[in-house]
């Protein structure tokens, strides 16, 4: 059966992909299903009606540990979004030293641009690694090499006052030893060959900005005026050809694409697809008590945020950029503040609320064993390398499972990232000694677990610093 595209999958199979490396919380995956399968019905939509049509942004509620963030991660890899992560917390209000607000959306175009730069660089990858082959074989056999024009007036005083040029080969030799080269390179019978491969470097003098993101992106600018006026100076790098074929196809392919397409490209994806994840939005929150300049900081930072939300224009190195249908999903424990303490037009900006529930005990023990990057799977396959075969017991998860948890009630609920402890804890010894170990089957069974944190685990005063 072929697989379907993002596009053509219902909201119940986007949950049952997320399903595969997030366990519980269906209420929240489902919300962000439906928000994406708008985004897919919003495109088929006639003109008039589709600029109407505005994301409905979300926030999360919930303790740390339980997926907000990877539900949100996963949902972008699945549906191949620009995505960016950033923390309310690192944003200041205009006015204060720090990152304001915009440099979100910039993150998110830089994001976009990349990742669109990479996949037209992926198209012209066959074109691209002919032509490493031919610079290559250039190198290789330097008398075959087609004679460059002068670029620069530096270039045509050295062509003027060098020596006699060595007599090129018959033209008919230079084809047969290039075709025999060809076919030993091809073979890989001249990886180890050190060659000389002239590349171009840029002389642009680096400009250290003092001051906010604005500022840097201005130093950016600079930086790229002087690089498109300075001449690029060509310099010699000595390497294998097998070095050369790695370094060589990034710098071939990226001739072959078109900038300005992917620029574009970029920009209408991250305006239309673009995914941001804001975290810890909880933290600002005002405490209540006003005049505290740390409170004003935090309202401030809402405030400016308020514009993004709600859909303005952002000024990026590639182009303005409309945030009106950009997802914004916002994700806090709002333990000491709850979502209506935030002010009340930023409120109305996320009108999808959903409530993560900690995970219990069994949820533990799906977490263990259920997603396809488990972290019992990937200590397995880890240790298989070094030639030992790990099996955890089905007794054996449930205790690890237990342990974390009741750590989780005693001291701080740090969710599901308490099992990495645990379980790094209990694999200590075997990960350490697994390339000289005798006997290559290990069994975690629940004795094994006991024995290696039971006294951890007992004196309340250790554990607290070590699991």
């Amino acid at each position: 059966m072929e697989k379907k595209t993002f596009e053509e999958m219902t909201p119940k199979e986007i949950v049952r992909e997320l399903d595969k490396y997030i366990i519980g919380q269906y209420e929240a995956k489902r919300a962000v299903a439906v928000a994406m399968r708008n985004r897919i019905r919003r495109q088929k939509l006639p003109e008039e009606i589709r600029k109407e049509v505005i994301p409905k942004n979300i926030l999360m509620i919930g303790p740390t540990g339980v997926g907000k963030t990877e539900i949100a991660r996963r949902l972008a890899q699945l549906s191949g979004s620009p995505f960016v992560k950033v923390e309310a917390t690192r944003f200041t209000e205009v006015g204060y030293v720090g990152k304001n607000v915009d440099s979100m959306i910039r993150e998110l175009v830089e994001v976009s641009v990349n990742t669109v730069k990479e996949e037209h660089m992926k198209k012209v990858e066959e074109k691209a690694r002919k032509n490493v082959e031919e610079r290559i074989l250039d190198a290789l056999l330097p008398s075959s090499r087609r004679r460059r024009n002068p670029q620069t007036f530096f270039d045509l005083i050295k062509a003027q006052s060098g020596g006699p040029e060595p007599q090129p080969l018959d033209s008919g030799e230079i084809s047969r030893r290039r075709a025999e080269l060809r076919e030993k390179l091809r073979a890989g019978e001249l990886d180890r060959e050190e060659i000389e491969i002239e590349v171009e470097e840029s002389n642009v003098p680096m400009f250290g900005m003092i001051g906010g993101p604005d500022l840097e992106e201005i130093g950016i600018e600079i930086q790229n005026m002087f690089g498109s006026l300075l001449p690029k100076t060509r310099k010699k790098r000595r390497m294998t050809v097998a070095e050369a074929k790695r370094f060589l196809l990034p710098i071939e392919s990226e001739k072959l694409i078109d900038m300005d397409k992917v620029i574009q490209e970029a920009l209408d994806r991250a305006q239309n697809k673009g995914i941001v994840f804001i975290d810890e939005m909880d933290k600002v929150v005002a405490s209540g008590r006003r005049g505290e300049g740390v409170d004003v900081s935090r309202e401030g930072v809402q405030r400016d945020l308020l514009p993004i939300v709600e859909g303005t224009t952002i000024m990026t190195k590639y182009g303005p950029v409309r945030t009106d249908y950009i997802l914004f999903i916002a994700a806090g424990a709002f333990h000491l503040a709850k979502p209506s303490d935030l002010i009340p037009e930023l409120q109305g900006r996320f009108p999808l609320r959903v409530e993560l529930s900690p995970l219990t005990q069994r949820d533990f023990v799906r977490i263990l064993t259920e997603p396809e990057n488990a972290i019992t799977k990937q200590y397995k396959a880890l240790l298989e390398t070094d030639g030992v075969d790990l099996e955890f017991t089905e007794d054996g998860i449930e205790e690890m499972a237990r342990i974390a948890y009741e750590l989780n009630e005693k001291l701080e609920n740090i969710g599901a990232r308490r099992l990495y402890t645990v379980v790094e804890k209990v694999l200590e010894d075997v990960a350490f000694e697994a390339p000289d170990i005798e006997n290559p089957k290990v069994v975690i069974d629940a004795e094994f677990v006991r024995k290696k944190l039971g006294d951890i685990y007992r004196d309340e005063d250790i554990s607290s610093y070590i699991l």
